[in-house]
């Protein structure tokens, strides 16, 4: 144990980028911090994760981090989506799949034919890979010889607990997000799992929070960590923003985490409209929990959309997307969110200086989850995090478009802040909240409003 605060090392793999953190849990501050770019190989049989380079990473990082001051545990959190095809000697029987390969495609139809209803797992049919089971599906058919060699399905978050222990595991957050293999009702894999004859593949269910065990002799050589330095199972990234405030608010509340996804989910809503055709679905907490759950791909939108512009924006460009009523209506990526079939439209008076453009493609995100948030039924304060928290236009026109505070929560390092808290320790502290955002004032309203109406008029 090292002296002082407790040292959590935090391996968050997300679909952008991957870092490697030490994080105090009881402030919920980041300590430190290593990151690489998350790339997709496009060798081999299809696109697919950067495995050896990923790892290569995290063992370099564990062993800088450890070297800075000590490192007590060790937590993972990583995008959905995603898992790993174990062989019998533990190393992969196929490549880690990219999620938005279109591979899967070749059998949409008569996946589709197979796959378990909404009503059961609370999870929307959706295009490419994003459905996991489809993922398989595709695998073991095209691929059929090696799939034969598949001894264990592992999530993404729980293989790289199983390349640091040697302990193969399933949890509830990853499996429980559309996947298409959970149903949250009986707290069990949906009935494809059985009809399909994976469920023996399946690796054992743990809890985000168990012990898996502590690192491997190679491991601890390898980065100079303690021999019976403890990694715990983990975490899907979204659920993973979610459980400091699981674990420490009263409900009504929702959190949108912001990354390469916003994902908007629920705690104690009402009047939720879950519409499987509109991204909505339902996410499985830490405690194995229904969340009624909504998303869109903000940031990779927010990146298409500010790409070679200027950082900021003036208050006289705000003013005048404002007040010109100037608007960008969805979907920038089409096939996901609330309004998958919608293509983007400019609704402007001629060409649009840079700082407006930022203006506008702020509002836009804002309205965007503001109807992610609708859909579901959200009630009481949005807790943001991520990069958009940092983002003012985004928080105060999301403000006025609902009607509730925003907590901005800048100082909060998302996912790898509910992932640090997975290993037990005494307290449970507060997330650190920075002032509730209220709406800026009744033009902001009117705006959202205005673009509303927008969109209900646009063609589909």
């Amino acid at each position: 144990m090292t002296h002082g605060a407790p040292r959590i090392a935090v391996i968050d793999i997300g679909k952008t980028n991957a870092k490697v953190a030490v994080i105090d849990p009881a402030r919920l501050t980041e300590i430190s911090l290593r990151t690489k770019p998350n790339i997709v190989r496009r060798d081999g049989p299809y696109p697919h994760y950067d495995i050896d380079g990923l790892w290569a990473f995290i063992l370099d990082a564990l062993a800088g981090l450890n070297r800075e001051g000590g490192i007590d545990a060790i937590t993972v959190t990583a995008h959905g989506a995603t898992c790993a095809l174990l062989d019998s000697e533990g190393g992969l029987a196929l490549p880690v799949l990219d999620y938005e390969h279109d591979g899967p495609e070749d059998f949409a139809a008569e996946y589709g034919a197979l796959r378990s209803l909404f009503a059961e797992t609370g999870s929307p049919r959706l295009p490419l890979g994003l459905n996991l089971a489809a993922q398989i599906f595709w695998q073991e058919r095209r691929f059929p010889d090696a799939f034969r060699n598949v001894s264990a399905i592992v999530m993404y978050p729980q293989y790289w607990g199983f390349r640091l222990t040697g302990t193969a595991a399933g949890e509830v957050t990853s499996l429980g997000s559309h996947t298409d293999l959970w149903c949250p009702a009986r707290r069990d894999y949906a009935s494809l799992v059985d009809r399909l004859g994976w469920r023996r593949l399946f690796a054992p269910l743990r809890a985000a929070n168990d012990r898996l065990g502590t690192i491997r002799p190679d491991i601890a050589a390898a980065t100079g960590l303690r021999a019976d330095t403890p990694v715990y199972c983990g975490i899907h990234d979204s659920n993973a923003s979610l459980l400091p405030h699981l674990l420490s608010r009263r409900p009504p509340f929702s959190v949108v985490s912001t990354g390469t996804w916003v994902v908007a989910m629920t705690v104690g809503g009402t009047g939720a409209r879950l519409d499987p055709e509109r991204d909505t679905l339902i996410n499985v907490n830490a405690l194995g929990e229904p969340v009624p759950s909504a998303r869109f791909m903000g940031g990779r939108e927010f990146a298409i959309l500010t790409d070679a512009l200027d950082a900021g924006c003036t208050d006289e460009d705000v003013a005048a997307v404002l007040g010109k009523r100037t608007f960008l209506l969805p979907s920038v990526q089409t096939g996901c969110g609330p309004f998958p079939r919608r293509k983007a439209e400019w609704v402007c008076d001629g060409a649009l200086p840079p700082g407006e453009r930022r203006a506008a493609a702020s509002f836009y995100l804002a309205m965007m989850t503001a109807s992610c948030l609708q859909l579901i039924g959200a009630d009481g304060p949005t807790i943001t995090d991520g990069p958009l928290a940092g983002n003012a236009l985004f928080t105060q026109m999301l403000a006025a478009a609902t009607g509730r505070p925003v907590i901005a929560e800048t100082a909060c390092i998302g996912p790898c802040a509910g992932a640090a808290l997975l290993p037990p320790r005494i307290g449970m502290p507060r997330p650190a909240e920075d002032a509730a955002v209220d709406s800026p004032g009744p033009f902001w309203a009117e705006y959202a409003r205005a673009w509303q109406d927008a969109l209900r008029r646009a063609p589909v």
